[in-house]
């Protein structure tokens, strides 16, 4: 069997040093669309937007933890941990969540730990629980949770794993959102460190049982953020506290997507869907907590 489920969680935490400029932060940005809110008459230069791609005014997105240091421990480097021999055209990102310890510094130095946290036995799936730690000289930064779906690889007779999902927002939305997504954004989404080919290359894409390249899940996580931050909690990054969603659809780069937000008690709930395919769901079970 690829995955041997007792040899992965026994496995050592892959430690590693990882840093970050301002340029890496600010190209994070544009690949999950800043600059280009449909909002606004001119978001290229919107005192918003600059937030989010000019220097002096910059301030970071916490979902840029998702990314920050690329090719430390994370997915891909999880995929080859002891006890985990799988085919990438196999995995797809089920569902994602970060803690954020305090604000991000817009360049730093950390230590990454990476582990296999959990695996789950779905049946016709195995679920790889993939744990980064972050901490930098004063201390933690984030936590990050990515849930990894290996189609073909369950059927052992393991732990099914959590089965509990949030109960589904009710009633009209607080905020309803449209944010379209670019052509071209995979392609510049994926610069910051994610190089999976089936966001590129269309015959790895059918080899994986797609028409076409899909976008970023983790993109869509960021648009989703951004929106929610810029819509509900007045533009401020650092009350963003933990941010968790489970992956329930592909976005095709051209699409658009409708962000809906319910505000609750110390939290947000967020739906996405892709319009033009008659609000088909991209990301459930999403939820913003926050100060």
């Amino acid at each position: 069997m690829p995955i041997d489920a007792a040899a992965a969680l026994a496995a050592e935490p892959r430690t590693g040093g990882i840093s970050w400029t301002a340029k890496d932060v600010q190209l994070y940005h544009l690949g999950i669309g800043a600059g280009t809110d449909p909002d606004k008459e001119s978001p290229a230069t919107d005192p918003d937007e600059l937030r989010y791609t000019l220097e002096s005014r910059l301030h970071v997105l916490p979902s840029f933890a998702t990314v920050a240091g690329s090719g430390s421990p994370g997915v891909i480097s999880g995929l080859s941990m002891p006890g985990v021999d799988v085919d990438l055209a196999t995995v797809l990102h089920g569902g994602q969540t970060l803690t954020i310890h305090r604000p991000l510094p817009t360049a730093g130095a950390a230590t990454a730990t990476g582990r296999i946290a959990a695996v789950y036995d779905k049946g016709k799936a195995a679920v790889l629980v993939m744990r980064t730690e972050v901490a930098d000289a004063e201390g933690p930064l984030w936590t990050n949770d990515a849930q990894i779906f290996v189609r073909g690889e369950g059927g052992w007779g393991g732990d099914r794993g959590p089965s509990a999902r949030p109960e589904p927002p009710t009633g009209e939305p607080d905020r309803t959102v449209e944010r379209p997504v670019r052509p071209d954004q995979a392609l510049l989404y994926r610069l910051s460190g994610d190089l999976n080919p089936l966001h590129a290359d269309p015959e790895f894409a059918k080899l994986a049982g797609f028409d076409k390249p899909i976008l970023h899940g983790l993109c869509t996580y960021g648009i989703t953020l951004k929106a929610v931050v810029d819509s509900l909690l007045g533009g401020d990054v650092t009350r963003v506290r933990c941010y968790s969603t489970r992956f329930a659809g592909v976005v095709f780069p051209g699409e658009t997507l409708r962000v809906r937000m319910w505000r609750g008690d110390g939290r947000i709930q967020v739906t996405v869907s892709a319009v033009e395919r008659e609000d088909a769901p991209v990301l459930a079970d999403t939820i913003v907590q926050h100060s």
